[in-house]
């Protein structure tokens, strides 16, 4: 995401450092949820995305730069040129403002000067172009950090939080490895891997153990035995087979044939080791066959 410049603005609750980056276009989760009604991609969209999403992140990577917060939300499609628009075409791409007053909630106005007086819904992209495909960007730096500068830990949604984060370990360039397998497994079922209503930190990892069928690191076994009585034992559908029932349940569109959906479950099961240094890295999938072998739509 290309940057422009920025400015410090001074405001009734304090100092805000401001950035001024391009203007990009609706997440892949906006268009999911609205161009598709919450259902899915086109199958050639997702495939043009996927790659589109492993190019960014090993141009990261190799800038020692970790973005900690991937997921669909925070995947931009890019807009195409703004330059020349007039304010109607660019409303025709944006949609028309939608502001609305912020009040008490006795439904009084709010008399405070550090509370805004009206608040600015997103834009909406009703008429937002998906082909031909101009690409997505990453966006939401605001959990990034540089390889030798780690924080403490991340505040990534819960759903798609890399294991070694839940057992308190430092975060390293790995974590976006995990959430990539998530992301991908999002993109192309339509709904996230692991639950994410009601979920706690014990529950994930028993959907992490059942899903990938991997075992848990020896070093953070004792954390958690000491919060699971019968973490090994499961039940439910292994990664592959869970990939399947749900891309093929018969419910929604299906443009991805059953070979491709193996091959992708086998990426998704190489990036979702539990033991970070096992996962398959950006470099990796990019000399992958199947992966070289994407082009992105045009059409």
């Amino acid at each position: 995401m290309q940057t422009f410049g920025h400015f410090t603005l001074e405001g009734p609750n304090g100092t805000h450092e401001c950035v001024v980056s391009e203007c990009l276009g609706p997440s892949v989760a906006d268009i999911v949820e609205n161009r598709f009604d919450g259902q899915r991609l086109p199958g050639r969209l997702t495939k043009s995305i996927m790659k589109g999403v492993v190019e960014s992140l090993d141009y990261m990577h190799n800038r020692k730069v970790v973005h900690g917060d991937l997921h669909i939300r925070n995947l931009a499609f890019t807009l195409p040129s703004m330059t020349g628009l007039s304010e109607a075409e660019f409303l025709s791409y944006v949609g028309q403002p939608e502001i609305g007053p912020v009040k008490q909630a006795n439904g009084k106005e709010c008399s405070s000067t550090s509370i805004p007086t009206y608040l600015v819904a997103p834009a909406s992209f009703p008429n937002f172009p998906l082909f031909p495909f101009r690409g997505v960007k990453i966006g939401d730096f605001g959990e990034s950090f540089i390889t030798t500068e780690p924080p403490s830990t991340l505040r990534t949604p819960l759903c798609v939080r890399p294991p070694e984060i839940i057992f308190g370990e430092t975060p390293t360039h790995l974590v976006d490895l995990w959430s990539l397998g998530c992301l991908i497994f999002e993109l192309v079922v339509g709904q996230p891997l692991f639950d994410s209503i009601l979920t706690t930190p014990r529950i994930l990892v028993k959907q992490m153990l059942e899903t990938t069928r991997d075992e848990l690191p020896v070093r953070w076994q004792n954390s958690w035995q000491s919060i699971s009585e019968d973490s090994a034992e499961s039940n439910g559908p292994a990664l592959q087979e869970w990939l399947d029932e749900m891309y093929f349940d018969g419910e929604r569109r299906e443009d991805l044939s059953k070979s491709e959906i193996r091959i992708i479950g086998d990426l998704i099961g190489k990036l979702l080791r539990l033991e970070p240094t096992r996962r398959m890295t950006t470099a990796e999938l990019l000399r992958d066959p199947w992966i070289q072998g994407l082009a992105a739509e045009s059409t």
